[in-house]
Order: structure tokens, then sequence, then C-alpha cells
């Protein structure tokens, strides 16, 4: 066991230096870092720039706020929010998102979106594509987890799957990891997860890591003592890579968005770093460093994004904070994209596990709605600049074209390389699963 000693000192606004060098969710049932890089050489690894950056919101945020406002809907029902006009013409969307409402020619707001059975509150299915009923031996995977599996990482030095989504007072908020039958060897790499205190640096304190210089010196340190030793030799290849990951300073950097210019941060913002309620932290800098890990080699990113279960006050806690925040880093993330030419090989999703109810209860706010949601798609090389799918004239159902969850998943593995219609894996008992329920991607889209 490595281990670092001294206090924990934060790094960008909430991150620690400690947590930037902690390999999070390996050594549960035992397994380690080489296993992980065991079980991904296994499946075969491959070369390949696609990438998915998945924002789960929460509690379910409202589509008639944000997508689909329904303007001809009597007041208790369209409440107190104006549409305003996109660069799109006849696309329009909420007024307190004005920065997404000048790029949705490079967005496809999804207004039906369906496939949760009970209005529970749980990321599982906008992870999975399936609800948690009726589960395989071991459960099932996640995007992210079978993206692990399948591909193998596109650098020995970064994690396949990365999952920024901190613990949260409701626990199903904060678990993008969920390697179901594949095992905990395809879990994401969390560094703020419940398992960050596994692999750290020995005998260094935090006051020596207290810069970039001496982090990098304290490597190059490490490495010369252990070839000098000749304990590299006796490592068998996995262990050796496992050693190459936890002292790269690759994925440090990645996770540093202090490296980016300023004018770059300020784009993005700031945001909250505090939890809000018993959900996620607003936190804008999550959305930057989501596009610095894509570059740096992950597949498959996941963040969770504040807390949208407004039961009560709706109108005021989404234009004091939620939207105002989730349209700046939103939009910075995909205008960043663009700029820097991963627009076509990086898909970015966000949604919550389903919608809120037509009807506006007697404390100002919406209670749960499973019979439609809504969501957003960007980039990846689909066709942009459309809605799809539509409710009627209360929001309450779906009028046309209704998009499962699975359908949506099936078009970000399309977007991977994985090819949902072929592609399956054996559970715990040695059964063949498909990928999801519904395994063609949305033709609208490819």
């Amino acid at each position: 066991m490595l281990s670092i000693t001294g206090k924990s000192k934060p790094l960008c606004d909430g991150l620690t230096r400690r947590e930037v060098l902690q390999i999070g969710a390996l050594s549960l049932g035992g397994l380690t870092l080489p296993n992980l890089l065991r079980a991904e050489q296994q499946a075969g690894i491959r070369n390949s720039n696609k990438a998915v950056i998945m924002i789960y919101m929460c509690g379910a945020p409202p589509h008639q706020d944000m997508y689909d406002l329904k303007m001809d809907a009597p007041s208790e029902i369209r409440g107190e929010f104006q549409p305003i006009a996109t660069n799109v013409s006849g696309i329009e969307i909420c007024e307190h998102m004005p920065r997404m409402a000048s790029i949705m020619d490079k967005c496809v707001p999804l207004r039906s979106v369906y496939g949760s059975p009970n209005g529970a509150h749980d990321s599982f299915i906008c992870y999975t594509g399936r609800p948690t009923q009726n589960q395989p031996s071991g459960g099932w995977p996640s995007m992210g987890a079978v993206a692990t599996k399948v591909l193998g990482p596109k650098n020995a030095a970064v994690p396949a799957f990365v999952g920024l989504s901190p613990d949260t007072g409701h626990p199903p908020y904060g678990s993008p990891g969920l390697p179901g039958f594949l095992g905990v060897g395809n879990a994401a790499f969390r560094p703020s997860g419940p398992a960050r205190k596994d692999m750290v640096l020995s005998d260094i304190s935090v006051d020596r890591l207290d810069s970039r210089k001496n982090l990098l010196q304290g490597f190059d340190q490490l490495r010369r003592d252990i070839d000098a030793s000749g304990t590299l030799d006796g490592m068998d290849s996995l262990n050796s890579q496992a050693f190459d990951i936890l002292t790269s300073s690759k994925l440090a950097d990645a996770l540093d968005v202090t490296r980016e210019p300023q004018e770059v941060r300020d784009r993005y913002g700031k945001g909250s770093p505090k939890r809000y309620g018993d959900g996620a932290p607003m936190d804008l800098e999550h959305f930057l460093m989501a596009r610095r890990l894509i570059e740096a080699g992950a597949r498959v990113v996941t963040l969770n994004f504040g807390r949208w279960d407004f039961h009560s006050n709706n109108f005021n806690g989404l234009k004091s904070g939620h939207l105002p925040y989730f349209d700046q880093g939103l939009s910075a993330l995909i205008e960043d994209l663009h700029d820097r030419g991963l627009s076509d090989d990086v898909s970015v999703i966000a949604w919550g596990e389903f919608g809120r109810t037509p009807r506006i209860n007697k404390d100002a706010g919406r209670d749960h709605w499973p019979a439609v949601g809504g969501g957003l798609l960007a980039g990846g090389g689909i066709r942009t600049g459309q809605v799809i799918g539509a409710t009627d004239r209360l929001g309450a159902e779906i009028a046309d074209r209704p998009v499962h969850f699975s359908e949506v998943l099936a078009t970000l593995y399309r977007s991977l390389g994985i090819d949902p219609d072929a592609a399956f894996l054996k559970d715990l008992s040695g059964r063949p699963q498909y990928l999801l329920e519904k395994t063609t991607p949305m033709p609208e889209l490819v």
C-alpha cells in the first residue's frame, strides 16, 4: 500500500492533490489495478478517438420549463417562464438558457424521452439504458463499464472510464461506476469517490507536494529509486502498466484545470462546488475537466449536476442557480469541443431519470412524472439543429416519436464504435446479454 503523509490540501476549488493521485474503486472485492488492466487486455485494446460525456441531472429536470414550454396551456400548467428564439428557426427554449439558444444549431433537444418504470430517483437508467427491475446475474453494466471492457484504454496512463460524480446525500445520485456483471475491474475511476484512499504515494508529505514542480520531482525520484533497485524487473507487464498509470503525470494534468488559460476557465465558470441538498454540486469546472480527460484519452466521462427535484419553489430554484449555471457550463463545453475540432468524435448527453408533472402543485413545484421527460444531445457527428419528439398541449403525454433511454444509448454506443445490434456480453451465470433492450440507433441522428 502506498500512502501520503500529512493533511489533504485543496486543488482547483475542492479537488485535492491527494484525490488527483488516488485510483478509486480498484480494491473492491480484492481487485487491484493490475487485475483491471488484465481484464482490459483480455478484451482487446483498440485505438479510437471516439468518446462520450454524460451529464446526469440529479432528481429529474422539468422538460416543460427548459426545452418544451407550453404557452397555450393554462397558467397552472405552463408556469412563469417565457420561450426565446434560438439560432435555429422554429426552435424555442427557456429564456433562462440564452447561451444554449445561441448554439442550438449544434444541439438536439429531446422532448419525448420515456422508459422510467416507476418514477423512483436513480441514475441507473441514464447510465445503463435499463430499469433496475429484473436484472441478470451481477446486474446491468453502465456504458462506461462496457466501453472499458470492449474497447480498453486509449492511453495506458488514463482510465477509459472516469466518473466525476461526487457522493451525494441520496446515494443513487452519485453512483456512476455501475460495472454490473462486468465486475469492479470495469468500474469508473472516481477522483472523489468512496475508495479514494486505495492508492497514493508513500513517504511524500503533502507539504512537499505543494507545487506542481515538487509533485513531478517526487514522481521522478520514485521511478529512479525503483529502477535502481530492479523492482520493475520482477513485475509482469500488467503490474508495470499499473505503475505507469500511478506515476504518470497525464491523469493528474487532465484533472488540474488550473493548467487552462484563464479565459477558458472564465468561459466555463466555477459554479458551486457545494452539494445542493441531497444532490450534486453545480460544479462548472467538472465540464472543463471532462473535456480535458477526453483529450487525455478517456473514452467515457460522467458527471452529476445539481438537484432538480423541485417539489416546491420550482421556478425560483431553476432561475436562481440551476438554469444559469447549466446554461453556462453546457454551452461552454459544446462550443469548446467544436473550437478544438472534437465535436465529430465526442458525444454529449445531458438528461435526468424522468420528467415532471404538467400541473404545478400547491407549493409551486412539479412532482415526479415518468410518462415523459427530456434531454439534450450534441456532438458525435449526429445531425444537429433539430428537435426530436413532441408532447401534447399540456406536456403530459407523448404526442409524436417516443424516444426510449436505450435508443439514445444505442446511438452513443454506435458513436463509440460499438454495434449494439451485434455486441453482447456474458453475465455472471454465463448467459449472453445484449447491451440494451432497444439496440437500434436513432435514425434521425445517424
